[in-house]
Order: structure tokens, then C-alpha cells, then sequence
């Protein structure tokens, strides 16, 4: 074994291990673990691999980093088999990964600078994720993640159009721009480019791009130019996936959140209204505290009302140090029984929503040899070469995706 890396979390913490897959090119037996620090859960995994990790290879040096090690590094160093400990600023850096580099707890620095890191593969992945920007300005009583990552940095667009040229160069149909909250992109940049006009311009640079995807967006604040790509850009995939986090106005301000439940809505009918078929997802958390069952109601109903068929649901973590994990705290089995609730209401409107694409012809980007996903993001199987784009005629569907042959 050379290097193997274990990843954990959101989709910029995907980018990064390709990053440092490619600077630790000269080490070996190494393990690296890219750590996430959004829940208990993410924090727990992680723990349990690293120590599977050194049950499996004992001699193998094990280096941690990502958010939960930025946050608490000492705690991860003490684990059996790890020998260094990096902040997310430091394991973007090549010298990090010198063979004689060090072996002990780096200095765990919020980064200041967003510099462009050129990624050609994504290891065993047909969709690539290039970040457009990194940390957040806002802080959400229930998030660590700043403490994690920083204050809001943006990556200048000719970085990015190098980046993404360089993937679709190695081969990539696809590319998602992902980050900490990239709908705060462009304020520190000059002439403070919106992600709108950012992505009117990535695309406008790199013509032989055929599908850009967006990760997360915080509803709040979609742009106008981003509103025009949704109704007028074909490569821009119609799939909008939001930040809500709840459907209830009292615990979306104890959330400290940017918009309220009615602005979902708005959103949601903007975007069905200007790009009719677009597959909407949510980011939804289950037993916030003080979520009374009155107020879980209303969440509840909002996903039911929009008839979301793509929601991701978190159960509430505590995340010792913010105001939320202060606040009257709902019983852990409320918490999942509700997270279930949730999700059973997005399955319903999954099993709608792909019920409709039923004789239509879709273009499926393949991820495997037995299927993919469409530019709506639905599942779909299909015989295919991994990395293909095809267009396929939906001939059936289950309540979690399509079947599909070859149109």
C-alpha cells in the first residue's frame, strides 16, 4: 500500500482528498482520514475507522485531518495508530506531505487564502467536484463547521475555469461546484462576481463542459443571474437542492437561518415555474431544540406542500460549543422517530416524482455499469459504460429510481 484515504462528509471534503491524493503521491503506507464534524454520527464513523485502520495494518502511519481535527486535534492524536494530526489549511499545502514532513500535531490554522489546487482524477468517480469557494460568514446556532473552516474565501473564476477545463480535459461529463456555502461566493473577490455570474461565465470558458451541477444553496440568496441560467441554460442541470433545515419560522430563526419557511416555497414554485420537471432536494434537520411536536408539524407539512422528492434528513447532533447545544434538548428517540416521519414524506414524493419520468428520454450521466443518474439527479439503472453519458427512455419506475434502456 501506497496511500489510501478515507473520506468523510460533504462533497468539498471529496475535492480536498483528491488534493492530497495527489501531493502524497511520494509517501508510503500511509492512511489518511479526511474528517467531517456536522454530527456525532460523522465524528463517530470516522473514530471507528481509523481504529479498524490500525487493527488491519499496524505498521501504516495514520494522518488525520479535515474539520473535526481542525476543531479538536488533540483528541483525534491520542487514537491508536495516528501519528499526525493536519488543519484544513495545511493539508491542501505540498510540503505537508514531504516524506520527512513531521510527525507531530500541526499548528490548526483557520486558512486565509483559497488557492488553487489543480485535481485530474477523482478516484473510482464519474461526476468531478471542484470548489468554488470555502468557510462561511454566517453562524447558525446549531453549526461548527466555521470554527472548522473559516471565514468565506472565494476561489477567482479563471482558477476555477482552469480547474474544470483540466477535468473535462481527463475525461469528466460532469462537474459540481461545491463548497462551505457557495451562495456566498464572489463579495471578496474584485467586481464581486455572484455564483450566478460566475457560473455564466465558467460555462461561457469552458464550452466543452456538457453538464454543471451545483451542490447545496442556501435559498436565501440565489441571484438573478443564477435564476436566469435555471430557466435558460441547458447545461446547467435542473436540479436545485437547498439548505432549509426546517420548515417552521420559530425554529428557523432559533436556528439563526437567512430565510423563513414561505421563502422555501417561493423558491421551489420559482424554480418549477421556469424549469418545469427540475428535481428539488432539502437539507432537513429532525429535532432541533425546543422542536415541539406543533413545530415538527410544520415542517413536516412543508415538505408535503412542496412535495420534495430528494430530502436529506439529519436527525439534531450537538455540537459542544455552539448556542443550539445549549438550548432544551428533544429526547434522542423523538429525534429519529421524527427524522423518519421526514423521510417518509420525501419517499412519497420520490415515488411521484419518478413515477412521472415514465417514457421519457433522459440523459444519464453512468457512474457504474449498472446505472447512473439523470440530470434531475434521479437514480436510474441502466447497462452503461461507466463515465458515459447516454440517452436513456424510462420504462418503469420504483419508489427509489428508474429503470431505463437505451433510447
Amino acid at each position: 500500500m501506497s496511500v489510501d484515504i478515507l473520506t468523510f462528509g460533504c462533497r468539498l471534503n471529496t475535492y480536498e482528498s483528491e488534493v492530497m491524493r495527489g501531493h502524497a503521491q511520494a509517501l508510503t503506507n500511509t492512511i489518511i482520514v479526511n474528517t467531517c464534524a456536522v454530527t456525532a454520527e460523522a465524528e463517530r464513523q470516522a473514530r471507528q475507522a481509523i481504529r479498524r485502520a490500525h487493527r488491519e495494518n499496524p505498521g501504516a502511519q495514520i494522518v488525520v485531518t479535515g474539520c473535526a481535527a481542525q476543531i479538536n486535534p488533540d483528541s483525534w492524536a491520542t487514537l491508536p495508530g495516528v501519528t499526525r494530526v493536519l488543519g484544513n489549511e495545511d493539508k491542501l499545502k505540498p510540503e505537508s506531505w514531504l516524506p520527512d514532513a513531521g510527525s507531530a500535531v500541526s499548528d490548526i490554522m483557520a486558512a486565509r487564502e483559497t488557492a488553487p489546487h489543480l485535481v485530474t482524477e477523482f478516484a473510482g468517480r464519474a461526476r468531478a467536484f471542484v470548489q468554488v469557494q470555502q468557510g462561511c460568514d454566517h453562524r447558525c446556532t446549531f453549526c461548527i463547521i466555521p470554527f472548522g473552516r473559516g471565514p468565506n474565501r472565494s476561489v477567482p473564476i479563471g482558477a476555477i475555469a482552469e480547474q474544470v477545463r483540466t477535468l473535462v480535459a481527463s475525461g469528466y461529463r460532469e462537474i459540481v461546484l461545491t463548497g462551505v456555502d457557495i451562495a456566498s461566493y464572489g463579495p471578496d473577490l474584485p467586481g464581486r462576481p455572484t455564483l450566478g455570474q460566475m457560473a455564466r461565465r465558467l460555462l461561457a470558458a469552458v464550452p466543452e463542459l456538457p453538464r454543471l451541477r451545483l451542490s447545496s444553496i442556501d435559498p436565501a440568496a440565489i441571484d438573478d443571474d443564477l435564476w436566469r441560467l435555471i430557466e435558460t441554460e441547458p447545461r446547467l442541470m435542473p436540479h436545485l437542492h437547498l439548505s432549509m433545515q426546517a420548515g417552521s419560522d420559530l425554529i428557523l430563526k432559533r436556528m439563526k437561518r437567512r430565510h423563513l419557511r414561505q421563502q422555501g416555497l417561493d423558491v421551489i414554485a420559482r424554480a418549477r415555474a421556469l424549469r418545469p420537471g427540475i428535481g428539488i432536494g432539502a437539507d432537513l434537520i429532525a429535532g432541533f431544540p425546543t422542536e415541539t411536536d406543533e413545530l415538527f408539524a410544520e415542517t413536516l407539512a412543508f415538505v408535503e406542500e412542496a412535495a420534495i422528492p430528494f430530502v436529506h434528513v439529519f436527525p439534531y447532533s450537538e455540537r459542544p460549543g455552539t448556542p443550539a447545544a445549549r438550548m432544551p434538548a428533544v429526547p434522542v428517540p423523538l429525534r429519529r422517530e421524527r427524522a423518519a416521519r421526514l423521510r417518509e414524506a420525501g419517499q412519497q414524493a420520490a415515488t411521484t416524482f419518478l413515477a412521472a419520468q415514465i417514457g421519457r428520454t433522459l440523459t444519464v450521466l453512468a457512474e457504474t455499469e449498472t446505472g447512473g443518474h439523470s440530470e434531475h439527479f434521479a437514480p436510474v439503472r441502466i447497462a452503461a459504460t461507466p463515465g458515459q453519458l447516454l440517452q436513456a427512455r424510462v420504462t418503469a419506475a420504483t419508489p427509489d429510481h428508474l429503470l431505463a434502456e437505451p433510447a
